[in-house]
């Protein structure tokens, strides 16, 4: 009986451990997005590269898991956020936002990134989306 209590009090450590760990990459995601502001250096939606369209726009990620689609100078939308370290995905969602910027929400697959870029793709009714984002 005392070593499956001892199992058990090791079991829970460890998940909890391991909870630690999950929430530690989730916070370094979070502090790597919110740091700064990112611009869309490539978006290929298919066969057509549609990066010039995001040509005048930055995007402010905040740690309320808003992001904001800033014009210039002007907030011209702004969404939602959400990051899974786990499932190494990004999620974006933009309502009542131009069609351009539109094309950002659904969940985004992360291929490759580092602290001042990621790379994304996801599929649309069976079309193929190629997305980076720089700082």
């Amino acid at each position: 009986m005392k070593s499956f209590f001892t199992l058990l009090i090791l079991s829970l450590s460890f998940a909890s451990c391991k909870k630690a760990v999950e929430a530690a990459k989730e916070d370094l995601v979070i502090n790597a997005m919110t740091d700064g502001q990112w611009r869309v250096t490539k978006f290929i939606k298919g066969t057509m590269d549609r990066t010039a369209d995001f040509t005048a726009y930055k995007f402010q990620f905040k740690k309320n898991n808003t992001v904001d689609a800033i014009n210039g100078t002007t907030t011209e939308s702004t969404g939602s956020w959400n990051a899974d370290a786990a499932n190494r995905t990004i999620s974006s969602s933009f309502t009542n936002a131009n069609a351009t910027i539109s094309l950002l929400n659904g969940t985004w697959l992360i291929t490759n990134n580092s602290w001042t870029f990621v790379e994304a793709t996801q599929s649309v009714n069976g079309e193929p989306l190629v997305l980076r984002i720089d700082k």
